[in-house]
């Protein structure tokens, strides 16, 4: 096959440095969505894939919020610590070896060394009460205590005064959904902040912390398109929590921090065995692949048209509207008038009055899908696992029931152990 990926010897330990070659936004003028095509020089690194390989991206952490951190624990970075991978300075292990942009369970846990058992508390009782009239100055409450029990009218207590830093710490150890909903929102600015009154020596500070990991893309062309270079479909983050503006810790660094042909970034590839073309050119293939979930399978195109291979290519994109999320569309526009592309459906959730995704153009086409799987068509989708995946799988159960005849029970059969187990034509590349 075309493009077979080898061992390399560069891995997530010994990653190929190299740089962005071109970075530019998909999307159209209306959109809400910052979705960016980047291409990565892979140079003289000997680095191979093939259609439907991934491509690891080592991020670095935002500078300011390491220099934020820095301030707030009154280092000045140059501190020498202990990592994972040798010493190093502080300001270096909180840029490349560890991930600041989101704290960790483990480092807040951590954090139940160095409190005490329950939170200090103050003990305060009122003594005396006294209110004056803003007209004229005369007193219209004069209330004093007689006994430690005794409140004035009206009195209602407002809770516990303590360290409000351990009463926190013992509420998200206490209560799992707490720390959670706590860790979901929060970089290690907002815990250092949160925690202010723990004091932390360098080495302390990064004990727990996650170390910093590698993102997964799927590539989004062919090794054979453009020689020497790799191309991904990515998702930019961007989100405002607790009054700052942040980032996806690897989508912000390739969209900002990131100038073309110079910031060095570490990548290395990684292989699929399973999320592949079939071997038979001949054989139809239905590609399932909302939003960025495209990537994949403009590679495939790519290489099918490359490989001139004669089965067909049906291709199933959606996302929020034509205008603004249409993605690589004078490439698919192209590829129709060609005929690499054979079928071509569109779904756009937020145009029109009603909202449709993939899986309801998939029921439309039921029976003319199910003629193609009968042929012997291979079945991909690539995208989101927690919810597209989900409907384009009990969809296509559906339509195998529908269509061929099954009860519901042998759809299921027939899909999760008939095409994904034992014939391998059901395909999911799915985060």
């Amino acid at each position: 096959m075309a493009g077979k990926s080898t061992k390399s010897k560069w891995s997530t330990k010994n990653p190929y440095f190299t740089s962005i070659t071109e970075n530019y936004v998909l999307n159209g003028k209306s959109s809400q969505k910052e979705t960016r095509h980047i291409v990565f020089n892979l140079g003289n690194s000997g680095l191979e894939y093939k259609a439907g390989d991934a491509i690891g991206v080592i991020p670095r952490c935002p500078p300011d919020s390491v220099e934020q951190v820095l301030q707030i624990c009154g280092f000045s970075g140059e501190e020498e610590v202990e990592t994972n991978h040798g010493q190093c300075s502080l300001r270096e292990a909180l840029t490349d070896r560890y991930e600041i942009h989101r704290v960790s369970k483990k480092w807040l846990m951590g954090l139940t060394e160095r409190s005490s058992d329950s939170p200090a508390k103050i003990e305060m009782r009122i003594a005396s009460r006294r209110r004056f009239s803003s007209v004229d100055g005369a007193m219209i409450v004069d209330w004093a205590a007689r006994s430690e029990q005794d409140l004035p009218e009206g009195y209602v207590e407002m809770g516990e005064l303590g360290d409000n830093s351990t009463i926190l710490l013992q509420e998200l150890i206490s209560n799992n959904d707490s720390m959670e909903d706590y860790i979901w929102s929060r970089d290690y600015v907002d815990a250092l902040g949160d925690f202010i009154d723990f004091v932390f020596t360098p080495q302390q500070l990064l004990e727990g912390m996650a170390r910093l990991k590698p993102r997964l893309y799927s590539i989004a062309s062919s090794p054979d398109f453009e020689k020497g270079t790799v191309h991904l479909t990515v998702a930019i983050i961007r989100y405002h929590h607790h009054e700052r503006d942040r980032t996806g810790l690897c989508t912000g660094f390739m969209a900002d921090r990131c100038e073309t042909d110079t910031t060095e970034i570490g990548v290395y590839m990684s292989p699929t065995r399973s999320f592949v073309l079939p071997e038979d050119g001949s054989k139809d293939i239905i590609m399932v692949g909302p939003g960025t979930g495209i990537a994949p399978f403009r590679a495939f195109i790519q290489q099918r048209e490359i490989n001139k291979d004669s089965g067909r290519n049906w291709l199933f994109f959606g996302d929020w509207t034509e205008e603004g999320e249409y993605l690589y569309r004078e490439e698919m526009d192209e590829w129709k008038v060609r005929g690499v592309i054979s079928k071509h459906d569109l779904a756009w959730s937020r145009q029109g009055s009603e909202k449709v995704y993939v899986q309801h153009l998939m029921k439309k086409n039921g029976e003319e899908i199910w003629k193609w799987i009968e042929g012997g068509a291979y079945f991909y989708v690539c995208g989101d696992k927690q919810y597209m995946a989900k409907d384009v799988h009990v969809t296509l159960m559906d339509i195998c029931s529908e269509y061929g005849g099954m009860s519901p029970d042998e759809s299921k059969d027939f899909v999760e152990n008939g095409l994904m187990k034992s014939e391998k034509r059901y395909l999911r590349d799915v985060y």
